[in-house]
């Protein structure tokens, strides 16, 4: 699978957040996520490994009760089934993978 950018099919589950599905195999998916300032992914747990690259912008993670100050260029992995969340503090582009592939991420799926 080849993803070539553009600028069409992003869905918005949470207020404030737009996420795309860039490539997906048979046991990865990678995603892209616009996070404009102020939004909140509020805490919440998933069967989903989640590791994923700051691009731009500013956000707090807080993972099992721990906060975590990202910044461009910042990375992590979040195991999968721990509570975490993210406060937004200024316009932010993440990418992120997850394993197993989530199918409520795959391209025709709101």
């Amino acid at each position: 699978m080849f993803y070539k950018k553009n600028k069409q099919d992003y869905h918005s589950r949470i207020p404030g957040i737009s996420q795309k599905t860039l490539v997906h195999g048979e046991k990865t998916l990678l995603a892209e996520f616009f996070l404009q300032k102020d939004a909140e992914v509020p805490l919440h747990s998933h069967p989903y490994e989640q590791t994923g690259y700051l691009i731009s912008g500013h956000m707090v993670f807080t993972i099992e009760g721990e906060q975590f100050d990202a910044l461009p260029g910042d990375s992590w992995c979040i195991a999968s089934d721990v509570e975490h969340k993210v406060d937004v503090l200024e316009d932010t582009l993440v990418v992120e993978v997850f394993s197993p592939v989530r199918k409520d991420y795959l391209p025709g799926r709101k």
